[in-house]
């Protein structure tokens, strides 16, 4: 490498290259000190006995030097129980120094393939508030870390992300605000989750950014993405600003960009009032078809695209700032609480261009799928470890809300939508909930039948809950 090319980083945004040596946490840890918050399919994932306030997290990358990131990352939390070590989860890098509360902890140490023990001074007493601040530097190493042309990077993925750069309590069932500063060349932007705060010039040629999600955000729809963008500003109609960015060689597409309000529009039509308090969209310049990439992913307020966006990618992810963003499942065997809803808003967004989706969309989709065993397989609640993000849950999954709308009828339907995001909104909620909120608001339909073939099933289901209301065993009408 050239050293020509390398600026020194900010000596408050630096973490010390040398790993300190980590005395091994005691085996009597006590509550907390176990891994994994009991997600069935993830099962090291999270960490019990602490609830996370707040992430502040400091970063300080180089293009120049794309296998280095300094880190500087600090987790405000509340002890659920008493504490005598608990986790955090981290991909790679060195971590040169943890303090709690501002102590040194006693003791940290790496285990498994992302915690991080951490044994505090004292016990932490259940109740405490406590801020653990990690220092760390090297190179990412997570899947979800994304170099782009000329040193440029950015972080998604699903289910994991935060990992791959910062320590997190990496589980969406805990959610909370967000801070991100980062430090880079000059001429680079740095683009995060939220509302941006200031931006300073600590010198030597480096600019500071900062960003703020003030809604509770689960870990793995966190992003940071770094390149030279070109960024576009609007507002919707309510006064929500809209930030667009774009790297180098991203066609920017006005139409598509004048087409979001709408979208956002039709969608709180739909779900109820849009529930962040900014929008825009985020495009890199990537192969979607790489290993670990795909074409748009829902990071929260500002969805993360490859490429230029286009009406039908926009109103998926858009439709994830409802189901997946602002209200987050419990667990991964939950997925179709997004995936099922956002894909189904597919069909929504076609019919309000005028498509009928009773004698195209759904009579299309089982003439193809009717007699195939396999598209009825796996079940959209609970699909199974590895399945959690199966393809059953966008097809069968959109198919089953249309059958559920045509079941309960459309005002039900969108009254269920409706309510179940103001129940929870910022918050975690399960499928098995929202079964019984179906039930509850439309009373008089066998829902339990109707969720035990479509839900729960692993077989066509019967024809009373494939033809309901006005479905019927038509032959679609093609284009």
């Amino acid at each position: 490498m050239r050293t020509s090319h390398h600026r020194s980083v900010p000596a408050a945004l630096l973490a010390a290259c040398a790993l300190l040596t980590a005395v091994p946490a005691s085996a009597a840890a006590g509550p907390g000190g176990g891994s994994g918050v009991g997600d069935p399919y993830f099962p090291d994932d999270g960490n019990p006995g602490y609830d996370v306030l707040d992430y502040d997290v400091r970063v300080a990358y180089d293009p120049a030097r794309p296998d280095h990131l300094s880190g500087d990352t600090t987790v405000t939390a509340t002890a659920t129980d008493r504490l005598d070590r608990f986790h955090l989860d981290l991909e790679g890098f060195e971590v040169a120094s943890v303090t709690v509360d501002g102590k040194p902890a006693r003791s940290f140490s790496r285990s498994g393939a992302h915690e991080l023990v951490i044994t505090p001074a004292r016990r932490l007493v259940k109740g405490t508030r406590f801020a653990v601040r990690v220092r760390y530097s090297g190179k990412p190493v997570g899947a979800s870390w994304h170099r782009l042309p000329g040193g440029a990077a950015n972080v998604t993925g699903e289910p994991h992300s935060a990992t791959a750069w910062y320590p997190a309590n990496d589980h969406p069932s805990d959610k909370t605000t967000f801070r991100l500063t980062a430090t880079v060349p000059e001429a680079w932007t740095v683009i995060g989750n939220g509302r941006p705060g200031r931006t300073t010039s600590p010198g030597r040629g480096w600019k500071t950014y900062r960003w703020y999600e003030d809604s509770p955000l689960a870990t793995y729809v966190s992003t940071i993405a770094i390149d030279k963008f070109t960024v576009r500003t609007s507002q919707l109609p309510d006064g929500t600003p809209v930030i667009n960015a774009y790297s180098p060689g991203v066609r920017i597409d006005p139409a598509a960009e004048a087409q979001l309000p709408e979208i956002v529009d039709f969608l709180a039509s739909k779900f109820g009032p849009y529930p962040f308090s900014s929008a825009g969209l985020l495009a890199v310049n990537g192969d979607p078809s790489a290993p670990g990439k795909s074409g748009a992913i829902e990071t929260q307020s500002r969805p993360t695209f490859i490429g230029a966006p286009f009406d039908s990618s926009l109103v998926h992810e858009y439709a994830h700032q409802w189901f997946g963003n602002s209200v987050s499942f419990t667990d991964w065997r939950d997925g179709c609480l997004a995936e099922c809803v956002a894909q189904y808003a597919n069909q929504l967004w076609d019919e309000h261009g005028g498509a009928d989706l009773d004698t195209g969309f759904y009579p299309y989709m089982l003439e193809e799928s009717r007699n195939d065993p396999q598209f009825w397989s796996t079940r959209l609640y609970d699909p199974g470890q590895g399945r959690e993000l199966d393809g059953a849950l966008y097809f069968k999954g959109s198919m089953m809300m249309h059958a559920l709308r045509r079941t309960v009828g459309d005002t039900a339907f969108f009254d269920i939508l409706r309510q179940w995001q103001q129940a929870h909104r910022n918050g975690n909620a399960s499928w098995p909930q929202f079964e019984a909120l179906a039930r509850k608001m439309a009373p008089g339909n066998d829902l339990a039948g109707f969720f035990a073939a479509w839900a729960h099933g692993t077989t066509a289901p019967a024809d009373p809950y494939l033809y309901p209301g006005t479905l019927g065993p038509l032959k679609p009408n093609r284009p």
